[in-house]
């Protein structure tokens, strides 16, 4: 069988990707300097008889408190199927911060065919903190569309690109389940013919990858 290059583009996504996480921090100021102590005595409520201190704010639990293993997000059999000759174990993207962003991706070329799919599970502070990562992402978009019954909401969407004469479709999902997001992106390629596959194809794979990872998600909760 004749070797057949990989375009620059697809080349470059089988190097490492490497997630960064922002930190953040603190800033306290010292204590503001008490009064001058009073001769009189305090003609007001004693501090006994003051109302009652309102009660401290508690941090709102959050539904997902890390992201799951992203690797087990999806079967053997989904695997086989989405991208045929790939190892099913598939292979977790190095993450500086793992509780906040994990991705596994799985890739092969079988014969002509190139098939890659990426899972990315990402968890935020709070649901609005998710919320506006997720508008945000749907506003980088063009096209595409809502998915229903998929987390609290997300959206599909497919590109076709050409480099070197060879067309490449490529698809991704978002979702969101309460504080967390879900990403997949799947696309394919024909070596032999120069085409790629139809966004029909492309599109129901990356739904269905996107179905069993908010599944996985849901199991995963903390």
């Amino acid at each position: 069988m004749r070797s057949f290059p990989l375009p620059i583009a697809l080349t470059a996504r089988l190097s490492p990707v490497v997630v960064l996480a922002a930190a953040g921090w603190a800033l306290s100021s010292g204590p503001l300097a008490a009064p001058e102590a009073s001769d009189k005595e305090p003609t007001g409520k004693t501090a006994s008889q003051q109302s009652p201190t309102a009660p401290s704010e508690t941090q709102a639990v959050k539904t997902y408190a890390a992201a799951p293993e992203p690797c087990d997000a999806l079967s053997a059999a989904t695997v086989k199927s989405l991208v045929p000759g790939a190892k099913t174990a598939g292979k977790e993207i190095p993450s500086t911060d793992s509780d906040l962003r994990r991705t596994c991706s799985w890739n092969a070329l079988k014969g002509y065919d190139y098939r890659w799919l990426d899972v990315s599970f990402e968890v935020l502070d709070s649901d609005e903190a998710a919320e506006k990562s997720y508008s945000g992402r749907l506003a980088e978009k063009s096209g595409g569309g809502a998915v229903p019954g998929v987390g609290d909401a997300a959206y599909s969407v497919v590109n076709l690109t050409t480099e070197d004469k060879q067309d490449t479709r490529e698809g991704v999902v978002v979702a969101r389940a309460a504080n967390a997001l879900v990403i997949v992106t799947y696309n394919g390629s024909d070596f032999e013919s120069k085409k790629a596959p139809s966004t029909d194809v492309i599109n129901k794979g990356a739904i269905k990858a996107a179905k069993e990872a908010v599944a996985a998600l849901g199991k995963a909760r903390g």
